[in-house]
């Protein structure tokens, strides 16, 4: 499976983003799906998935402004990001759900969020 993020950019604090990831070569609607960042010199870091059935979960640190959805029609899971702050920068990957680990990666989409 192949997975394409986009969405990216440069935003102002406070401001919204809508990130999106559109897979080929497997239908996700029967997989769950992750969302993952990793800020310059940190590592990379869990935020948010979505279970087969529409289910969802966050880290503690994105809760309350970022919600992960899917729409299997289009095979695309999408990362909408409200309120963002400075800490939210970082490269943004999908991620898919092999069973026991994320086994296929998105190349990332950069965010960058100014003060």
């Amino acid at each position: 499976v192949q997975l394409q993020a986009s969405g990216g950019g440069l935003v102002q604090a406070g401001g919204s983003l809508r990130l999106s990831c559109a897979a080929s070569g497997r239908t996700l609607s029967t997989y769950a799906l992750g969302w993952f960042r990793q800020a310059p010199g940190k590592e990379r870091e869990f935020v948010a998935a979505i279970t087969w059935i529409g289910g969802s979960t966050y880290a503690d640190s994105v809760k309350g402004r970022l919600t992960i959805s899917k729409d299997n029609a289009k095979n695309t899971v999408y990362l909408q990001m409200n309120s963002l702050k400075p800490e939210d920068t970082a490269v943004y990957y999908c991620a898919v759900w092999g069973g026991s680990k994320y086994d296929y990666w998105g190349q990332g989409t950069l965010v960058t969020v100014s003060s």
